[in-house]
């Protein structure tokens, strides 16, 4: 069966972004860029939330989204929104079903793993449905003290099995876990 993926770059104190959105703080480091291109052809659905998908949208420059559109080689882009009309939207599909549906049936279909890719709440919603399988994240040498944290309140405990640790010399750290059931 697929395996369901969260992750993204945060900082030490766990914030996907400043409290406006704004991701300046990031270290664009040759490592974790290497790390991301070793790790991007596992995927072929990524899954984000509305406002994950609006800020997006709304902070990169028509050349950033091009160069995100071939990145992303063909891959299916599916955004969360209860309040955007659900169909194709630059190249992302827009549906307002329940996200741990849709999920749970989306990892039993063939194919390779699914990246939730940002978004708190979005991966809040399927840690309940028990359907995240691992956790990575390049951690970046910053403490925003305030912001979009990466990880919401859940109603229980999620254990973890690291499965690879990866420091770099900028001073960021790469860490996937496993998910233990």
């Amino acid at each position: 069966m697929r395996k369901v993926v969260y992750g993204g770059a945060t900082s030490l104190d766990q914030m996907l972004a400043r409290s406006d959105g704004a991701v300046d703080w990031l270290v664009m480091d040759p490592d974790a860029m290497k790390i991301m291109g070793e790790m991007w052809p596992r995927f072929d659905v990524m899954l984000m939330g509305r406002k994950t998908f609006t800020h997006s949208m709304e902070q990169f420059s028509e050349e950033d989204l091009k160069k995100a559109e071939k990145m992303k080689g063909g891959m299916r882009s599916v955004v969360f929104s209860t309040t955007l009309e659900p169909g194709e939207r630059a190249g992302y599909e827009i549906v307002n079903t329940d996200a741990a549906e849709f999920v749970r049936e989306l990892k039993k279909e063939p194919g390779k793993d699914i990246m939730v890719m940002g978004g708190g709440e979005l991966a809040a919603s399927l840690f309940e449905a028990g359907l995240i399988d691992e956790v990575g994240f390049n951690i970046q040498p910053v403490v925003l003290g305030t912001g979009i944290a990466a990880f919401r309140p859940i109603s229980r405990q999620i254990d973890l099995e690291l499965i690879e640790c990866k420091v770099m010399k900028s001073g960021c750290v790469y860490v996937l876990y496993r998910v233990k059931n």
